[in-house]
């Protein structure tokens, strides 16, 4: 692991005292969370776009999702 030295706003600084000291952790670690969840969130982010994109196309099926995975998976015995 390598060390970083990181200046931050004196609100953030007490945010993150205040935040470490609630959850039992070093002020080192709950970076290490908050970086590790920005990290996952953003790997995310790709998803969450095509979800909303498209989200409701399913309603334009006249069947429901049964008959269609049936119906599909018919096709791949032809």
């Amino acid at each position: 692991m390598k060390r970083l030295i990181i200046s931050l706003p004196e609100d953030d600084l007490r945010w993150l005292k205040r935040q470490s000291r609630l959850h039992g952790r070093s002020m080192a670690e709950t970076v290490r969370l908050a970086i590790g969840a920005y990290r996952r969130q953003s790997s995310a982010a790709p998803y969450r776009k095509v979800l909303r994109e498209t989200a409701g196309s399913w309603s334009c099926v006249n069947e429901d999702s049964q008959q269609m995975v049936d119906r599909l998976r018919d096709e791949w015995h032809r």
